[in-house]
């Protein structure tokens, strides 16, 4: 797809977040003394950190022009959305720490200072760039829970991966509960807090003469079942209810850029949400019976969706645990 990432680097990176978000299960299914019993674990945990990010942080950045000043930027910690122009740039999301060099590459060549960067959500592929961006002087802006959460630790189980709170130096300088708005470079930015759904920290940028909407982590577009952050609030029916108040901002114009994926149109995340609709209501019929998370697995309910939605590193099993878990 011309301007987004290759199939290949994408189907990577999508596999590899798809494997982060579903640690929260496994804080569920094992005990977590357990997983750091071994020594040395403190180091490493860091060791591993470091080369998930540096795994990140090699896929290449692409262009991809979405309005006369908008452009998305796709690679190393899925989209970033660039508003350009003579009053500096707008910034929707970071990318990971080692892409910093090629961000700031790219950013330069829009011949402005960056004045905001917002945050759709407290994840570090998402926010790892804040603290260099705010040192330049950029606003960083987020919702108030995306704050608190990188003021906390937080445990990754299935990457194995301990995060410690980010540095004050990267913390949202600009919070907000339910909206914020933006004039910029003859623009209007709404940005829309919605219930939890991805974490509880998530929010919608909206470009609204452009006709462009960022989702942030809500959609995940290319055919894979997203992960839900259940351990900082994500839930499956949020993920449907913030589809639905989404796809009512959108027409059939609109460009939906995802949090991870290439750009998408309003029939793809309608596609997508009638698949999490379908998911959440056959796990909900299995736990409502009685049926043990292994029970619920081998039932085999996503059987017919797999085709379609089994593309990333989360397949059928393992997205009936994650659903099963956020309901």
């Amino acid at each position: 797809m011309s301007g987004s990432v290759t199939s290949r680097t994408r189907r990577e990176w999508l596999q590899m977040m798809a494997a982060m978000g579903a640690g929260a299960l496994v804080d569920g299914l094992f005990p977590r003394e357990l997983a750091r019993a071994a020594t040395g674990r403190v180091a490493q945990q860091q060791d591993h950190a470091a080369q998930v990010r540096a795994q990140i942080g090699a896929i290449p950045i692409q262009a991809q022009p979405l309005a006369e000043n908008l452009t998305l930027l796709a690679g190393p910690g899925g989209n970033v959305v660039v508003l350009h122009g003579s009053d500096g740039l707008v910034v929707v999301d970071t990318f990971v720490a080692p892409a910093w060099p090629k961000l700031q590459e790219s950013l330069k060549g829009f011949g402005a200072p960056v004045k905001f960067v917002i945050n759709t959500h407290w994840h570090f592929d998402h926010t790892d760039n804040n603290a260099p961006l705010r040192a330049g002087g950029a606003t960083v802006v987020a919702h108030e829970n995306t704050k608190l959460r990188m003021t906390q630790p937080h445990h990754l189980a299935v990457l194995e991966l301990d995060l410690p709170p980010s540095p004050a130096a990267a913390l949202p300088q600009r919070v907000f509960k339910e909206g914020y708005k933006l004039e910029a470079n003859s623009e209007r930015l709404a940005v829309t807090h919605v219930p939890p759904a991805h974490t509880d920290t998530d929010v919608a940028v909206r470009f609204e003469k452009a006709n462009v909407l960022h989702t942030g982590d809500v959609f995940f577009n290319g055919g894979v079942y997203p992960y839900i952050d259940g351990s900082t609030g994500g839930r499956i029916d949020g993920m449907i209810e913030a589809a639905d108040r989404l796809l009512s901002l959108a027409d059939a114009d609109t460009k939906i850029v995802p949090g991870h994926g290439p750009l998408g149109t309003k029939a793809d995340y309608a596609k997508y949400r009638d698949m999490l609709s379908k998911a959440a209501d056959r796990v909900r019929k299995l736990k409502a019976s009685g049926k043990s998370v292994d029970d619920a697995i081998a039932a085999k309910p996503f059987a017919d969706l797999e085709a379609d939605w089994g593309k990333g590193r989360l397949n059928g099993d393992s997205f009936v645990k994650v659903v099963y878990l956020t309901l």
